[in-house]
């Protein structure tokens, strides 16, 4: 029970860190856009091994990839709430704005990226 405990606040401190450096890398021209998207990834990555802390950490990707794939395939949709939902602020970092298939790229490799970090964390930790 504590060890699941511990690795909850785990990903809530990454998760912390990962939206403070997604924010900043927005305000820097030399970082690419792909980069906060991919780590908009890893924080849906870190939201599932919170959910799923019980799961195999490749249970979470999985289920981060299909999100954030969903994500990004609703931006072709064009209801009007959803389109006033992400003209607000929260809106557009949670939804974005704007389909883009190289978005989907950078999911994938964010969340592969995290995938591998955790299962190398793991195999340290034996």
């Amino acid at each position: 029970m504590r060890s699941r405990l511990k690795t909850r606040l785990i990903y809530i401190g990454a998760i912390a860190v990962l939206i403070v450096i997604g924010l900043l890398s927005r305000r820097m021209s030399f970082v690419p856009q792909c980069f906060g998207d991919a780590l908009w990834a890893v924080v849906m990555y870190c939201c599932w091994r919170i959910v799923l802390v019980k799961r195999p950490p490749y249970v979470a990707a999985l289920f981060a990839l299909v999100t954030s794939f969903a994500v990004e395939f609703s931006q072709l949709i064009r209801w009007r709430w959803l389109v006033e939902l992400r003209s607000t602020k929260i809106g557009h970092l949670l939804l974005g704005q704007g389909f883009l298939w190289s978005d989907l790229a950078a999911y994938t490799v964010g969340i592969a990226a995290a995938l591998l970090c955790t299962m190398a964390v793991r195999k340290s930790g034996k």
